[in-house]
C-alpha cells in the first residue's frame, strides 16, 4: 500500500516512511508545521484522509478494470454517475480550502512593502473550470510547482498531472490529444498516444525527423501532398542533408508493394546493410483522392521490419480507422492528420497531429521499451526540442470542429458521390475519383472506406478538349461562387484550384505528368454544400465559356429530372447505411450493451 499512497508525498521519491501515519508526520515536519499545534492537528487528520483515499481511488480503479467487461448496462450507468458525482464532491473539498489559502496568500502582501505586486492567485481561481461542458482554453505559458520532488519528477516524465511549461504540454491540447486517440484507436486507445503540432506539414516534418537517420532508404506513394513532396524531395534526399534514397510507389495492391519492395531492396542492397527501410503513405491522397491497399502494405512492410507512416487526413477516422484492425501487423505505425482540413472543419485553424504505439512517443527518462529507449521517443526526440507545439486556442478550436466531424463527412460524401457521378456522366470530362462505382479505384474504397462513402476530394480535367487556354480560364473563374477559389480543403464551403499552379506548383513538369496533373486539372474538395446549387453553377460557367468553342458541350450533361432522381436516391442510401450502421436498441439495451 505505502508505494501507491507515496505519490502524494511531498518526499515522494525519499520517504522512509512505512505507513501512512509515518507519511503524515514527513508532510507536517516537511512544511514547518508543528503536530501539537491546533493547525497541525486538523491539517494532519486532512492529510490522513487524502492518503487512505488516495489507496482506496486506487482500488477503485482496479476494481472498476476487473469488472467492466461483466457489468450490466445498468450497472454501467450506476458506476458513471457515482464517479462523476464523487469528481465533484473532491472539486468541492478543494473549493472549500480556497478561502482560508487566499487569506494567508494575501496576508503575506498586504504590508505595503511590495508595491504594485499582483496578488492574484491562480490556484483556487482555476477550480469553477472543472465544472466547464467544453475543454478549457489553458492560456498560460507555465505553471505552479507542488514541491521539489513532484518538480523534478515532471522534468523526468515521471508526473503526468504536473505540467511544466506550455511549449511541451498545455491541458486543452492534451484534451484534444486524448480525443483524437479515442477517435482513431477506439478500442485499442490504450495502446497509443498523440502529440498536436501547429501545422500538419509541422507534425510530418517531427515524425520523419523521429524516424529516419542518415542514408536511410524511405518508399513513398507516388500521389502524396506536394508539400510533402518538397519536403521529401528538396531536403531529406538532399545529400547534404540526409542523403535519403527516396523511392516512389505506383501501385495499390498488396502484390504491387510486394514486388516494389523487393526491386527497392535489391537496389539499395549495399546502403541497408548499414541503413534502414521505412514506407511512407498517404491514402486517399491529394489531389486524386487514390486510394491504397493499407493494411495489406503494412502486413507486408512488417514482415519485412520496416516502419509504416500514413497520412489519413483525406478519409479522417469517421471514414478510415486503420489502427482499429484487430491484427496489429496491418496497422500503421503512425498515423498523421492535418487538423487543418475536416478535423477542424472551418478554415479557422493550422494544426496538426501524429498517432503512435505510445513506446514510440513517450518514455520516462531512462526507460526502454520493446527496444525503443526514451532518447528516440518522439517526445523526447522532437517534440521537447524543437517547441513545434500547438497553443490552447487552436486545440479548442479543434475539439470544437470534432462535434460535428461525423454529420459534415456524411453530407459531404453524399455531395462527392453526386458530383462524381454527374461529372463522369459527361463523355468530354475526365473525372479521377473513386466516387462512381466505374472507376478503376473504387473497390479499394467499398474494401476499407465506412459504408463504402468516398472522401470529399477528387480531380477533373478538360484535356484533349479543343478548347482554349483563354477559355478555360474563364470558365473557371466564372465557377465562382459556388466554387470557392481557395486553397486548402476540408472546409464547410467547396473549394476549388489548379493543382498545377497552386498546390503542386513545386513540381517540376516531368513530375506532374507522373503525378497525373495537367494545365486543366481541376481539385475539387466537397463541403456541405447545397450539390444542386454546385452542379448549377457548374452547367451555367460552361454554357457561358466552353459551348461557344464546342457546341456539343452542354448536350453532355445530364438531364436536371436526371439529376434530381440521382440525387435523391444517392442520399436515401448513405442516409439508411449511416442509420442501419448503429447498435439496434435490442443491442443497446441488452444486460451487456453498449453505453451512450
Amino acid at each position: 500500500m505505502i508505494e501507491n499512497v507515496k505519490q502524494l508525498s511531498p518526499k515522494r521519491n525519499t520517504t522512509e516512511a512505512t505507513n501512512i501515519s509515518g507519511l503524515v508526520d514527513e508532510q507536517l515536519a516537511h512544511f514547518g508545521i508543528d503536530p501539537q499545534s491546533s493547525y497541525g492537528e486538523c491539517l494532519g487528520r486532512t492529510v490522513s484522509h487524502l492518503y487512505h483515499a488516495q489507496n482506496d481511488l486506487s482500488q477503485l480503479a482496479k476494481v472498476t478494470q476487473d469488472a467492466l467487461e461483466a457489468l450490466s448496462i445498468e450497472d454501467k450507468v450506476a458506476y458513471c454517475n457515482a464517479k462523476k458525482f464523487l469528481s465533484f464532491q473532491v472539486a468541492k473539498l478543494l473549493d472549500n480550502l480556497q478561502a482560508p489559502y487566499r487569506s494567508v496568500y494575501q496576508s503575506l502582501y498586504n504590508r505595503g512593502d511590495e508595491v504594485g505586486l499582483n496578488t492574484h492567485c491562480a490556484l483556487f481561481d482555476n477550480l469553477p473550470a472543472l465544472f466547464s461542458a467544453n475543454p478549457v482554453i489553458v492560456k498560460t505559458a507555465t505553471y505552479v510547482y507542488a514541491c521539489t520532488e513532484w518538480v523534478d519528477d515532471a522534468f523526468q516524465g515521471k508526473e503526468s498531472t504536473h505540467h511544466i511549461y506550455t511549449r511541451l504540454l498545455n491541458p486543452t491540447a492534451i484534451s484534444l490529444s486524448n480525443a483524437m486517440v479515442e477517435l482513431e484507436a477506439g478500442p485499442y486507445s490504450g495502446q497509443y498516444m498523440a502529440w498536436n503540432f501547429n501545422s500538419g506539414m509541422a507534425a510530418i516534418d517531427a515524425l520523419l525527423g523521429n524516424m529516419l537517420r542518415a542514408n536511410d532508404v524511405l518508399i513513398v506513394s507516388r500521389h502524396v501532398y506536394g508539400g510533402v513532396y518538397q519536403l521529401l524531395h528538396d531536403y531529406y534526399s538532399q545529400t547534404d542533408r540526409l542523403n535519403i534514397a527516396l523511392e516512389w510507389f505506383e501501385g495499390e495492391t498488396e502484390l504491387d508493394f510486394d514486388a516494389f519492395l523487393a526491386e527497392v531492396q535489391g537496389r539499395h542492397a549495399k546502403r541497408l546493410e548499414t541503413s534502414n527501410l521505412h514506407v511512407y503513405l498517404e491514402s486517399p491522397c491529394n489531389p486524386h483522392g487514390h486510394i491504397v491497399d493499407v493494411p495489406a502494405i503494412c502486413r507486408v512492410a512488417h514482415q519485412h521490419e520496416c516502419l509504416v507512416v500514413l497520412d489519413s487526413t483525406l478519409a479522417t477516422p469517421i471514414l478510415h480507422q486503420p489502427l482499429q484492425r484487430e491484427k496489429m501487423e496491418e496497422r500503421p505505425d503512425y498515423v498523421v492528420h492535418s487538423y487543418t482540413k475536416d478535423m477542424c472543419g472551418t478554415g479557422t485553424t493550422t494544426a496538426g497531429v501524429v498517432i503512435g504505439q505510445s513506446h514510440r512517443m513517450f518514455q520516462a527518462k531512462g526507460d526502454c521499451v520493446d527496444g525503443v529507449p526514451w532518447n528516440r521517443t518522439l517526445f523526447w526526440d522532437v517534440f521537447y526540442i524543437k517547441g513545434g507545439f500547438l497553443d490552447s486556442e487552436k486545440a479548442f478550436d479543434v475539439l470544437t470542429g470534432m462535434k460535428t466531424l461525423a454529420q459534415r463527412v456524411m453530407t459531404k460524401s453524399i455531395n462527392t458521390m453526386v458530383l462524381t457521378r454527374f461529372l463522369a456522366a459527361h463523355p468530354q470530362i475526365t473525372v479521377h475519383s473513386h466516387g462512381f462505382d466505374e472507376h478503376p479505384n473504387a473497390p479499394m474504397r467499398k474494401k476499407l472506406l465506412k459504408h463504402g462513402w468516398p472522401c470529399g476530394l477528387f480531380t477533373i480535367d478538360l484535356e484533349g478538349l479543343p478548347v482554349s487556354s483563354d477559355a478555360f480560364r474563364r470558365f473557371f473563374d466564372a465557377l465562382e461562387p459556388r466554387f470557392s477559389h481557395q486553397v486548402s480543403i476540408g472546409q464547410s464551403n467547396t473549394l476549388i484550384l489548379c493543382p498545377a499552379l497552386t498546390s503542386h506548383s513545386e513540381l517540376d513538369s516531368s513530375a506532374l505528368a507522373d503525378s497525373g496533373i495537367h494545365q486543366t486539372t481541376m481539385r475539387i474538395a466537397v463541403g456541405t454544400d447545397n450539390v444542386k446549387g454546385l452542379i448549377a453553377q457548374f452547367i451555367t460557367a460552361a454554357r457561358l465559356h466552353i459551348s461557344p468553342e464546342i457546341p456539343e458541350f452542354d448536350a453532355g450533361f445530364m438531364s436536371p429530372d436526371g439529376i434530381d432522381e440521382m440525387v435523391l436516391t444517392i442520399s436515401e442510401q448513405a442516409t439508411r447505411d449511416h442509420f442501419n450502421s448503429m447498435p439496434t436498441m435490442s443491442q443497446m439495451l441488452a444486460p451487456n450493451g453498449v453505453v451512450v
